[in-house]
């Protein structure tokens, strides 16, 4: 072998111990006592906001919600750095106490398609690298209680912040290319799919999520290994997660191991019970009423934020600057981004900057010159390929889901 040969072996060596000390690290038992802790706390911008800022194994400081299971919140700034979220800054969200999964079951790990098909099957990541044509979209995962704490009035459930969402360039397969070679059996509904992440106390449900068969085998559904060019971080699903773009991250099974082909509706609890909303367009009612009929949720509706300043911010009087921001939707795409510098009375049209895909986020800018002193209210309103907007003023749910208002960012012009 020669030197560089001898050279290039070693530094792969050191690449792969780095790696797997990350996955074991990750894959601990996320104990306070294990976790690297910041001095900063973040302030969100609701009562009680106030959260610590946490370094997670191949994470920087993330805001955290809760330790078991992790939920880890995206610092909003990170928005600003580039349209494309940095993997140790994607946002994490676990429902089960045993999450992630213990590295003993994840070196392991196995892929099982059964239920109602002619072939099952029992995959190896490198299976599906190697026996299908890999795939990638650019596309946002967004949780269904994104932005949740600004709910009044306030409703149960984790109080984010608008971190809760990321976008990323994702890899893998289609998840029509495996149902396909295992072959969906005649009077097949759904799919359901089941991570690796288990529940503490017995009795308490796995956390089993359930797409229509169409969907399922739509050719945008994907298994995916990778995430911006690099494997999964543990805490976003490594080594294997389901990616369903233009809908809710609660559909994104994470460490996704197992998937079954139905002949029914799937009403287990994390269908039939959670994650639902309101039967009417808007998905929303009046503040404090109960629904009648419920539906799972399923797709994002039309969003948009500033992302260059913030409340509180100063700003320069007759001095020009960007403003910057983005906006996206379920996978329509986003046509147009409007920009009001006075509350919403006028409005200039922004410039979009590069299409990375109907499901990822679409940067936005506009130039500004503050001409007068005082409190000015800054506010984006973006319109999609259909005509789907922003309303003016929140909606509401019970759970704080599909929040989409014009949000406003106040700043001091001086």
């Amino acid at each position: 072998m020669s030197r560089s040969s001898k050279s290039a072996g070693a530094a792969l060596s050191r690449r792969q111990f780095v790696h797997r000390a990350a996955l074991a690290a990750a894959a601990a038992p996320l104990l306070p006592g294990a976790l690297a802790a910041a001095d900063d706390v973040a302030a969100l911008p609701f009562d009680n906001g106030e959260r610590p800022l946490v370094k997670y194994p191949q994470k920087r400081p993330l805001i955290r919600l809760t330790t078991r299971p992790p939920q880890l919140e995206t610092p909003f700034a990170v928005f600003n750095e580039s349209i494309l979220t940095p993997n140790d800054a994607f946002f994490v969200r676990y429902h089960l106490t045993i999450s992630p999964p213990p590295m003993t079951l994840l070196e392991k790990f196995q892929l099982e398609i059964k239920g109602n098909v002619k072939t099952p099957l029992t995959l190896s990541v490198a299976d599906l690298k190697s026996r299908f044509e890999p795939v990638e979209v650019v596309a946002v995962n967004q949780c269904s209680g994104n932005s949740r704490g600004f709910s009044e009035p306030r409703v149960p459930g984790g109080q984010v912040g608008h971190g809760s969402m990321g976008n990323a360039r994702w890899r893998g397969v289609r998840l029509k290319d495996v149902l396909d070679q295992a072959g969906v059996g005649a009077g097949a509904k759904q799919v359901t799919f089941r991570g690796l992440d288990r529940a503490l106390v017995k009795g308490t449900p796995d956390f089993i999520k359930a797409l229509d068969v169409d969907h399922a085998r739509d050719g945008e559904v994907m298994l995916a290994y990778e995430m911006n060019g690099e494997p999964l971080p543990v805490l976003n699903g490594w080594p294997l997660r389901l990616v369903v773009p233009g809908h809710y991250g609660t559909y994104w099974i994470k460490h996704v191991n197992e998937i079954t082909v139905i002949d029914e509706v799937f009403f287990g609890f994390w269908m039939g019970t959670a994650y639902r909303i309101p039967d009417n367009a808007s998905g929303c009612i009046a503040p404090g009423t109960v629904p009648g009929k419920t539906v799972p949720i399923m797709r994002f509706n039309v969003r948009s934020f500033i992302t260059s300043l913030v409340d509180g911010s100063t700003i320069k009087t007759g001095q020009p600057l960007t403003v910057r921001g983005i906006a996206f939707d379920s996978g329509h795409g986003i046509s147009e981004v409007i920009f009001s510098d006075d509350g919403g009375r006028s409005w200039r049209r922004a410039e979009l900057g590069k299409d990375l895909g109907k499901y990822s986020f679409r940067e936005w800018t506009i130039n500004f010159t503050p001409q007068r002193a005082g409190l000015l209210e800054l506010k984006a309103k973006a319109t999609n390929r259909i005509g789907q907007s922003q309303p003016l003023e929140p909606l509401w749910n019970p759970a704080g889901y599909l929040r989409n208002v014009v949000e406003t960012v106040r700043v001091n012009a001086a």
